[in-house]
């Protein structure tokens, strides 16, 4: 699972660079869809911001095979946000009729490289579009509750996924063969590192995004309209952390502290102990069974 059938037939330059431009790739989608939301309603694209607004949330999830999965909600308001109802024209049908006309449209095409030749990344072909109901699921969607845990599985598999790659920057090859990581995701990062000394590809940045696979977003994103900005939750976090305690009659605030310690406790020292010794002979064998680098 998760290793191609024929790694000399595996096309790990596509891979690599589909994954550096899914960024641009899911920006030409939105883009794609608000203009096909605007020709469907006979409005000029300039003049769709004032009738709907599109907001999304999106997680990227690592299959298996070490391959980009995006996860998806797309919601039509109102040309005010979440808190008006969307035109007349922007039904649950039209907008999944423009996100799957979008999804077949939109592509990038790399920059040409004499090496490469110049590629045109799309999407795949699976996709599965279906509308959200903020009631119990009638058979033709999905409950809104039942997103919020299906979103939140995959952030969490995404986060803890080995096939993800590194969970630091690499630096040299040597850091790409001493990682406890699989053949393929292995060959992938050596991919980015010889992309990345070629100087038309150099301000996709590849090396520096070897240890992602060359994938340069975040798990998850957001449009800013689609819910409340991570800006005003790190304010709130921060006025929470800062404020005042509240009033506790029946208790007693505790002003005086002291240094007590820090490290481990005796047994605790052991299973440290333990697991770096693991993962030093893990990185060493690793290293001794890792392909040389030409």
């Amino acid at each position: 699972m998760g290793q191609p059938l024929c790694p000399a037939c595996y096309d790990y330059t596509g891979h690599v660079l589909w994954h550096a431009h899914a960024g641009q790739l899911w920006d030409r989608f939105t883009r794609a869809t608000r203009r096909h939301l605007a020709t469907t309603a006979g409005l000029p694209q300039s003049h769709f911001p004032r009738h709907a607004r599109l907001s999304f949330a999106k997680v990227a999830e690592y299959q298996r095979r070490a391959a980009v999965h995006v996860h998806a909600v797309i919601r039509l308001d109102g040309p005010d946000g979440p808190h008006t109802p969307p035109p007349p024209w922007g039904t649950a049908d039209a907008l999944t009729t423009a996100v799957q006309t979008a999804a077949r449209s939109a592509a990038v095409r790399t920059p040409y490289s004499p090496a490469l030749g110049e590629l045109t990344l799309q999407w795949g072909a699976q996709l599965d579009a279906r509308p959200l109901r903020a009631t119990v699921d009638d058979g033709n969607g999905l409950a809104d509750d039942a997103v919020a845990a299906y979103v939140a599985k995959y952030v969490t598999k995404s986060a803890t996924d080995t096939s993800a790659g590194a969970d630091h920057r690499l630096r040299t090859l040597d850091d790409i063969n001493a990682l406890p990581a699989t053949p393929h995701a292995r060959t992938l990062m050596h991919t980015c590192w010889r992309l990345g000394s070629l100087p038309e590809l150099e301000p996709l940045r590849l090396r520096a995004w070897a240890h992602t696979l060359g994938y340069r977003g975040h798990i998850l994103t957001k449009s800013r309209a689609y819910s409340t900005t991570y800006t005003a939750l790190r304010t709130e976090r921060a006025h929470h952390q800062r404020g005042p305690l509240p009033d506790n009659p029946d208790g007693d605030t505790e002003a005086q502290w002291r240094y007590v310690g820090s490290g481990h406790t005796p047994g605790a020292t052991l299973l440290a102990a333990g697991i770096a010794e693991d993962i030093t002979r893990n990185r060493d064998i690793a290293r001794a069974e890792a392909p040389v680098a030409t």
